[in-house]
């Protein structure tokens, strides 16, 4: 997966298109993020112990990882991300549009 926990992406499609933001967590095998303040949702609770007011609760629902596109440091662009081996053995994520390094696997 692209796309990793505290990567900073842009939204490409829907209601919040253009919009920048930290990934808070990823599922990877339903290939979806939540994205800080992406995708908003209203969860309606009712009265209770825990809550006595009741009301609604907005929280970030998931968006599908095909929708964003990881911003890179050097561009300041969203970009699509490559991978490269390293001699060492290692594997890093690299830009595909100026080939800088986004970080290790």
């Amino acid at each position: 997966m692209h796309i990793r926990r505290d990567d900073i992406v842009e939204v490409i499609t829907g209601d919040d298109t253009g919009m920048r933001a930290k990934v808070l967590r990823v599922d990877p095998r339903k290939g979806r993020a939540i994205v800080e303040g992406v995708n908003r949702v209203y969860r309606h609770l009712k009265r209770s112990r825990k809550n006595p007011q009741g009301g609604r609760l907005e929280i970030e629902a998931p968006v599908h990882v095909s929708n964003l596109l990881v911003v890179c440091t050097k561009c300041n662009k969203g970009v699509r991300v490559g991978f490269r081996k390293e001699s060492d053995g290692s594997k890093h994520r690299v830009c595909r549009k100026c080939g800088a390094d986004l970080g290790e696997l």
